[in-house]
């Protein structure tokens, strides 16, 4: 059978309740899962990160597992994450393990006019309203400085060329399956050139999910809610943040980018 996303009806008025079942649970249930197919940087936020001013300071806004702290060792960055068990995977295996906590990214513990930039990468799609999405926006923009840029990320609407085959016309408010295999027998642990290979497929596999077969009796699915972003929304959405300009936008395999500028 295979395993598809499903349309979510979004309700205004409970929409912490709904991040907390479709999105925070499900993280912590999926963390060790999900970290082991987030070790490689996506290019466009390696380059952002690469062009920073030798000793800036920086935040990562839903960090996951803390990927992108030592992408450039010249930089200060502290990454936060609403999932504990996401943390506690970038704990274990990240060299800036004491630049990690939790925060929601609605209520950040920053200092507010500090930081030279911010990244927030697959994060603000999961806020499940509008206003909660543009309310991101405008708390990440307001811990940076004047001058300060922010790079965000979010899943597009526009995925005709891949094989989820989102489309203009399609629900934008879904939820996104995630499957777990159950536990097998332990095998002899692979060579470490084999295990990055194997690593790499699980995260192709995990991110096509959509049209995956799996044996009804194999898999455990949870389900994350998304806001597909359609062209041009994000860029609205930063504009009704205010106090910042664009810098630049585009579209890099299946997601929207935007770089903000704090006025």
């Amino acid at each position: 059978m295979a395993v598809t996303s499903l349309r979510k009806e979004v309700s205004e008025e409970d929409p912490e309740l709904q991040e907390q079942e479709h999105v925070h649970l499900v993280y912590n249930e999926i963390a060790s899962h999900f970290s082991q197919t987030r070790y490689k940087p996506w290019p466009i936020v390696e380059k952002f990160l690469q062009n920073r001013q030798d000793y800036s300071i920086g935040i990562d806004v839903g960090c996951g597992n803390g990927k992108y702290l030592g992408v450039n060792d010249k930089l200060f960055m502290i990454g936060t994450d609403r999932s504990d068990g996401l943390i506690g995977c970038g704990k274990e295996v990240s060299a800036n393990k004491y630049n990690l906590g939790v925060a929601d990214g609605l209520s950040l513990p920053h200092q507010d006019n500090r930081f030279d930039f911010a990244i927030s990468i697959a994060v603000i799609h999961h806020f499940t309203t509008e206003e909660r999405r543009v309310q991101a926006i405008q708390h990440i923009l307001g811990k940076l400085r004047t001058g300060g840029e922010l790079l965000v990320y979010c899943w597009a609407l526009e995925q005709e060329n891949s094989r989820r085959g989102y489309k203009e016309g399609d629900d934008q408010d879904i939820l996104i399956p995630w499957v777990l295999q159950k536990k097998q027998p332990k095998k002899d642990k692979p060579r470490r050139r084999r295990r990055d290979k194997e690593i790499k497929e699980e995260e192709v596999k995990q991110e096509e999910v959509k049209e995956e077969e799996v044996k009804e009796e194999e898999k455990d699915i949870k389900y994350r809610y998304y806001h597909l972003y359609k062209k041009g929304e994000l860029h609205e959405n930063a504009l009704r943040a205010g106090n910042c300009t664009i810098v630049e936008e585009g579209y890099e395999k299946d997601n929207w980018w935007i770089i903000i500028r704090k006025s």
